[in-house]
C-alpha cells in the first residue's frame, strides 16, 4: 500500500531541539511541586482494562490503603459530555462523563469493595467546578483518584488554568498526592500524567516519515503530535504511551522522544499497568502487573540520522516487561523473577510484516514487533531479526539484535527481555 500525502503541520527539527531546552517554559507550574517528597504511589494502565483486572485494581487500592480504607475520587472528564453521546439515555451503551463515572463509582465500590468511591463532577460541561470551595472539599476528604479514558486534552481544558497552571481542583489532587494518596490513570487518563512534550495522536509510520509537531499545529491526523506543556506532571521518569503494542506504537514513542531531547519513554500495554512507588525519587521502583508487558525505551546511546534520504534511529535499547517484573530508573536497570532464558536451539523463520499494526491494514496485528522481538528471544540460535511497515513510500524497517547487554526471562508462554537493540530505518 503506498500511503503519500503532504507533511503538513511539521516542525523542524531544529525548532524542536530549541523547544526542548526551554524546560521552564515547557514544564506545568505544578511540577514546582516536583522538588518535595512524594508520599503517594501511581497506577497507570494502558487501556482496555477489564472488569476482573484485580492485579490492577487492588494494587490501586493497595496503594490507598487497602480497600477498607480507599476513598477514591472518580475523575471521567476525558470522557465526552452526555450531550455529545448519542446513547446518553441508554445504560447499558452510554459513554459519556456522567455515565462512565457512575460505572467506575459501582466497580470499585461493588466489586473491589472500596470503603467509598465519589465522582468528581468536573466535565467540559461543569469547567467551573474546577474552582468550587465545595469539589475541593471533596477531594480533601479522599485518599485515591482515578482518572478515567478519553481524551487527554479534556482534561487540559477542565483541569490546567488558561496559563497551564493548577486549578484548584487539581492544586487539591497534586497536594493529596504528594502527602500520600494513590493516583491510577487508564488510557488518557494515564498518559495525561506526563511531563513536557505529551503525546497527543499519531500513527508510527507517519510518525517516522513526517515527524512531530505541536498540538496546535494542524496536519494530518495520523501526524504525530503532541503538547509541549505537557500534562500533569505525575510521573517524570520519562514519556508515556498506552494501547501501546497492540496498536503498534513502538515508531511514534521513539520518534517523539528522539525530537523532544527524552532519553528515555515507557509504553503501557492494555490491562496491563505500571504500579509506581516512591514517585520522582532515587528509590522510585516501576512494576508490571496484568495481562500483557511494558516497553521502556533507552535513548541514551541512540544515532539519529537519514537513511536512502529518510529519517533514521539506531541503538535504542529495548525492554519488555510482563507481570511481576520490576525497573528501576534511577540506575536503568529490569529485574524479573522469572528464571533467566538463553536457549541453544532455534532459529527465526522469515522477515515479518506489518511491524507496526497498521490500522491500515486488513488484517488484524496486534503486537506484531513484540511478537517479532519473542520469535528472535526464543530462537537460541539467532541473533537477529527484522520486520518492514505495511505503508510503503518508503517502508520502513525495524531491526532488533541481541547485543551488548541483551538478557531474557521466560515462565510458561510470559516472556521478558530487556536491553534487545533495535534501529528503524527505511528499507
Amino acid at each position: 500500500m503506498s500511503a503519500h500525502r503532504s507533511p503538513v503541520g511539521r516542525r523542524t527539527l531544529a525548532a524542536l531541539a530549541g523547544a526542548a531546552l526551554t524546560t521552564g517554559a515547557l514544564l506545568p507550574t505544578g511540577t514546582a511541586h516536583a522538588a518535595e517528597p512524594i508520599n503517594g504511589g501511581l497506577v497507570l494502565a494502558g487501556g482496555a482494562l477489564a472488569d476482573t483486572d484485580s492485579a490492577v485494581y487492588g494494587s490501586f487500592l493497595n496503594l490507598a490503603g487497602g480497600a477498607s480504607h480507599a476513598r477514591i475520587g472518580v475523575i471521567t472528564a476525558a470522557s465526552d459530555v452526555p450531550a455529545d453521546d448519542p446513547n446518553a439515555d441508554d445504560p447499558a451503551t452510554c459513554s459519556n462523563s456522567v455515565c462512565n463515572g457512575n460505572y467506575y463509582v459501582h466497580l470499585l465500590k461493588n466489586t473491589y469493595h472500596a470503603a467509598d468511591a465519589q465522582w468528581i463532577p468536573i466535565d467540559l460541561d461543569h469547567i467551573s467546578n474546577n474552582s468550587s470551595q465545595t469539589v475541593v472539599d471533596q477531594i480533601n476528604s479522599l485518599n485515591g483518584f482515578f482518572f478515567g479514558g478519553g481524551d487527554q486534552s479534556r482534561l487540559v481544558q477542565t483541569l490546567l488554568k488558561s496559563d497551564n497552571s493548577d486549578s484548584p481542583a487539581l492544586a487539591a489532587i497534586r497536594a493529596r498526592f504528594t502527602a500520600g494518596a494513590a493516583i491510577m490513570g487508564t488510557s488518557a487518563g494515564t498518559t495525561i500524567a506526563n511531563g513536557r512534550d505529551m503525546v497527543t495522536g499519531g500513527e508510527s509510520w507517519d510518525s517516522l516519515r513526517y515527524g512531530s509537531h505541536t498540538s496546535t499545529s494542524g496536519g494530518h491526523p495520523d501526524d504525530l503530535s503532541y503538547r509541549p506543556q505537557g500534562g500533569f506532571n505525575f510521573f517524570t521518569s520519562g514519556l508515556l504511551d498506552t494501547h501501546f503494542a497492540t496498536r503498534g506504537r513502538e515508531g511514534r514513542i521513539t520518534r517523539l522522544a528522539a525530537d523532544t531531547g527524552h532519553n528515555r519513554a515507557f509504553g503501557i500495554d492494555e490491562d496491563t499497568a505500571l504500579v509506581v512507588t516512591n514517585p520522582g525519587s532515587a528509590n522510585e521502583t516501576d512494576k508490571v502487573v496484568g495481562t500483557h508487558g511494558v516497553s521502556i525505551l533507552d535513548l541514551r546511546t541512540d544515532t539519529v540520522g537519514t537513511h536512502s534520504g529518510y529519517w533514521s534511529i539506531d541503538n535504542v535499547k529495548w525492554s519488555y516487561l510482563t507481570d511481576g517484573d520490576t525497573y528501576n530508573p534511577a540506575t536503568w536497570t529490569a529485574t524479573s523473577t522469572k528464571p533467566t532464558f538463553a536457549p541453544t536451539g532455534g532459529t527465526v523463520g522469515s522477515r515479518w510484516s506489518d511491524v507496526f499494526s497498521s490500522p491500515n491494514s486488513r488484517a488484524d496485528h496486534p503486537y506484531r514487533l513484540v511478537d517479532m522481538a519473542t520469535e528472535l528471544v526464543n530462537a537460541g540460535r539467532s541473533t537477529h531479526q527484522y520486520g518492514i511497515s505495511y505503508e510503503s513510500g518508503p517502508t520502513f524497517e525495524a531491526d532488533l539484535t541481541k547485543g551488548t547487554g541483551y538478557r531474557a526471562w521466560k515462565s510458561g508462554s510470559a516472556v521478558s527481555f530487556a536491553d534487545l537493540t533495535t534501529h528503524l530505518y527505511v528499507h
